[in-house]
């Protein structure tokens, strides 16, 4: 298998690590982890064990993709991005039953310090930008700027702007 690991990184036993795929540093890939070919995690990277991902996912420094997570593929992640599965977390109640499913769909990007509230989908090619809330599911090829989240504008496939009013009036 032509997979780069690096020393300090810990891919449990029971991982499916696709080719050509690249962990770095202080990295943790969990034993139920299904990951696709392509893809880059980078330093003090977590993947949980209820987790899929597809080929061509870049991962940046200081993400943690935890349980019930799907990144589809030419998903980009930028550093620091979060990730939640429980709405109403609480030290003291175990709610691992109620973890709600987030889906991140082909060619989104997240951008650093974004944070990704559990149970939305980012929709195809839709781009978020770097500190914003998402709280709600964002359309494909949306723009999303804010705290909470909003549209403020349309991307290509390419990472570019588009000149589109944000509706068809």
């Amino acid at each position: 298998m032509n997979v780069t690991i690096h020393p300090t990184a810990i891919v449990d036993d029971g991982a499916q690590i696709g080719e050509g795929c690249r962990v770095w540093h202080w990295t943790h890939i969990c034993s139920g982890a299904r990951i696709g070919s392509g893809c880059s995690f980078g330093q003090n990277v977590f993947v949980g064990n209820d987790v899929v991902i597809g080929n061509n996912v870049k991962v940046q420094n200081n993400v943690s993709v935890y349980d019930a997570v799907t990144l589809e593929s030419d998903v980009f992640c930028g550093p620091s991005v979060v990730f939640t599965n429980v709405f109403n977390p609480r030290s003291a109640v175990t709610r691992k039953d109620e973890y709600r499913r987030t889906l991140i769909r082909r060619g989104a990007t997240l951008g650093a310090n974004s944070t990704i509230v559990c149970g939305i989908t980012v929709g195809e090619y839709a781009f978020v930008g770097a500190g914003a809330v998402v709280n709600n599911d964002v359309p494909d090829y949306a723009l999303m700027v804010g705290v909470p989240a909003r549209q403020v504008g349309w991307m290509s496939q390419h990472g570019e702007r588009l000149d589109l009013p944000l509706s068809g009036t």
